[in-house]
């Protein structure tokens, strides 16, 4: 039987699954983040990887691999390391490394709620604003190592915005955050407004036949119904095809996602 290993390396746990060859899940494990430990992390990783048992192994970060090294990782002790190479020497096996976001997506693809469609723009609503996109079951990653990264780009018809942790003002994720909802006194209808506007943005460049919200205010039901009833006055369209949805799985996107990552060819 064929069994695929995916981890999911977060800021405060690293959790682990397994998968058969259908999908179904045979293991599963986390454990607390060796934060700011570089040599922990790895090692709590490899732990975890051991006790999943033999199989393909993927992994997501809150990051991207640059080459050799990590970039743009929230969890800033992976930065400019050989982070791939040293879980391959610690495991003797080969590993995949993607993006967090980008397993996101590649989950709800695969076998989740974006299964049937073609392009999928998987969001991530959280303590940050992430994406990713997966087009035929596979990660587009970009040249950049960036595409989907919509939260750093401007809120549109937005006059002006906070500063931004990327040295920016008024990028979409210091308005769409957890942090951001809770700074505006938790206002559903300027929240909806705002994510309309910052969704019909995607939808006009990638024209995705399904978009699939994750993270924490993914759990707010009225997304699904008043983002969609707004955001057709700033798309470039008589009408709109693209669903917005819910995850199929959860909190648990990102580790399958990670898993699948054998699957579609994805993947560092």
């Amino acid at each position: 039987m064929a069994l695929r290993i995916g981890i999911d390396l977060g800021g405060t746990k690293i959790e682990a699954i397994t998968l058969d060859a259908d999908g179904r899940e045979v293991f599963r494990k986390r454990v607390s983040t060796p934060r700011g430990d570089y040599g922990g992390t790895v090692s709590a990783i490899a732990a975890l990887v051991q006790a999943a048992g033999e199989g393909t192994v993927g992994i997501g970060i809150p990051g991207a691999m640059a080459g050799e090294v990590v970039k743009n990782a929230n969890s800033n002790w992976l930065i400019g390391r050989p982070f791939k190479r040293d879980l391959e020497t610690a495991l003797r096996r080969e590993v995949r490394i993607e993006n967090d976001a980008n397993c996101f997506a590649l989950s709800e693809a695969v076998d989740g709620a974006g299964r049937d469609a073609e392009v999928v723009f998987g969001v991530i609503l959280g303590t940050g604003v992430g994406g990713g996109i997966s087009v035929q079951k596979k990660i587009v990653k970009g040249v950049n190592a960036i595409a989907g990264e919509w939260g750093h780009n401007p809120l549109p018809y937005e006059s002006s915005g906070p500063e931004c942790y990327c040295g920016r003002k008024g990028c979409i994720e210091t308005f769409l955050s957890g942090p951001a909802f809770e700074r505006d006194g938790r206002n559903l209808d300027r929240y909806h407004e705002r994510l309309a506007r910052a969704l019909a943005g995607v939808i006009n460049i990638l024209d995705p036949q399904v978009i699939v919200l994750g993270g924490g205010l993914s759990n707010l039901p009225s997304l699904y119904t008043e983002v969609p009833r707004i955001w057709g006055s700033y798309i470039f369209s008589n009408t709109v095809a693209t669903r917005l949805v819910p995850p199929v799985y959860g909190d648990a996107s990102g580790v399958r996602g990670a898993a699948w990552l054998w699957n579609s060819g994805s993947g560092s």
